[in-house]
C-alpha cells in the first residue's frame, strides 16, 4: 500500500510543477487559482511522501518520488507546454527511469 502512496506522491509532485507552470503563464485570478492548486499539490505530495517513508526506506522513497516527479514534469512540459522533445532529453529521462528501477532492485 505504501508503494501506491509513494507513486501518488510522485504524481502530486508532477501536479505541483504543472500548476506552477500554468500559474506563470496566467494572469489575475486565474494565476492565483493555479498558485493555490500548486500549494495544495505540494502539501499533499509532502504528506504522502512522509507517510510512505514510514515503511519504505528514505534512501529508496526519495529517489523514486523525485524520479516520478522529474519524468512526469518533462512529459507534461512536452505534451502540455509544447517544450521540445529532443533525443537527448528522452535519452536522459530513460536513464533516470533506469536508475530509479536499479535502486529499487539493489535494495
Amino acid at each position: 500500500m505504501n508503494w501506491i502512496i509513494l507513486i501518488l506522491a510522485g504524481f502530486c509532485e508532477t501536479g505541483f510543477a504543472f500548476c506552477l507552470g500554468k500559474g506563470n503563464i496566467e494572469t489575475g485570478h486565474k494565476a492565483t487559482l493555479w498558485y493555490i492548486a500548486f500549494i495544495v499539490a505540494l502539501v499533499l505530495s509532502m504528506v504522502l511522501l512522509a507517510k510512505a517513508t514510514k515503511t519504505i526506506p528514505l534512501s529508496i522513497a526519495y529517489p523514486v518520488w523525485t524520479g516520478i516527479g522529474a519524468v512526469g514534469t518533462v512529459i507534461v512540459g512536452m505534451l502540455i507546454f509544447k517544450e521540445p522533445a529532443s533525443f537527448w532529453k528522452l535519452f536522459f529521462i530513460c536513464t533516470l527511469i533506469g536508475s530509479v528501477i536499479g535502486l529499487k532492485l539493489v535494495h
